[in-house]
């Protein structure tokens, strides 16, 4: 091996070869303990064991808090379309793929129009005013990171939504946020279904270095 004068002998950082930290998609006989109930729960409600799961069981905390947050969000004061709005609205603006392919599929499965589907996965406004203005709200949330003003959360009140929607709006940005953290964190591997054309979406930091 060579050596850098000077260096003592050891090699310089710049020079090593760093192996990237990978993380288990785990199953329910491979997770620590304290996440294979729930992990087991999570299949049997998908019907498969979502590759985000998988990799969130490494740590019991992050996956309950992450599936809390998901079902508890079904309960909220938004409707099925708009709570995909707000998800699919944190997604694309954190370019996260495989949630944006997976809400896709779900906003779809929800009854929103191919027409919104569409707006919100091209970054662009939809037809319909309420949701538009959803999006923008939401949107204008996670950019300000909160401090979105006075004037932002009044208008919004003023398009015809309420206070409780405000707060479950910030409810599904947290959830969004921690699955869209994790997935780029982790590299996490889209699903198989995510391939379908129809569904797949890239990331416009990848377009660009695709160009």
């Amino acid at each position: 091996m060579k050596h850098i004068a000077g260096d003592g002998g050891r090699q310089s950082p710049r020079n090593m070869e760093r192996a990237m930290t990978t993380f288990t998609l785990h199953t329910d006989d491979t997770a620590p303990e304290a996440s294979r109930e729930r992990l087991s729960k999570v299949k049997k409600a998908w019907g498969f064991t979502p590759r985000l799961h998988a990799i969130l069981a490494e740590s019991p905390v992050a996956l309950e808090a992450y599936d809390t947050l998901f079902g508890l969000v079904a309960q909220s004061t938004l409707t099925p379309v708009e709570q995909q709005v707000v998800y699919q609205a944190v997604n694309v603006f954190h370019g996260c793929e495989y949630c944006t392919a997976g809400h896709t599929f779900l906003s779809r499965q929800a009854g929103m129009s191919e027409d919104a589907v569409q707006a919100l996965r091209n970054g662009g406004p939809i037809p319909d005013a309420r949701l538009e203005t959803l999006r923008k709200f939401a949107e204008t949330v996670v950019r300000e990171r909160g401090l979105a003003g006075d004037a932002t959360v009044d208008a919004f009140i003023a398009a015809g939504f309420t206070r409780a929607n405000v707060l479950d709006v910030v409810t599904i940005i947290a959830t969004k946020t921690i699955s869209n953290y994790t997935n780029h964190l982790t590299k996490t591997p889209k699903e198989d279904f995510m391939a379908d054309p129809a569904l797949a979406w890239t990331a416009p930091r990848n377009r660009a270095a695709a160009a």
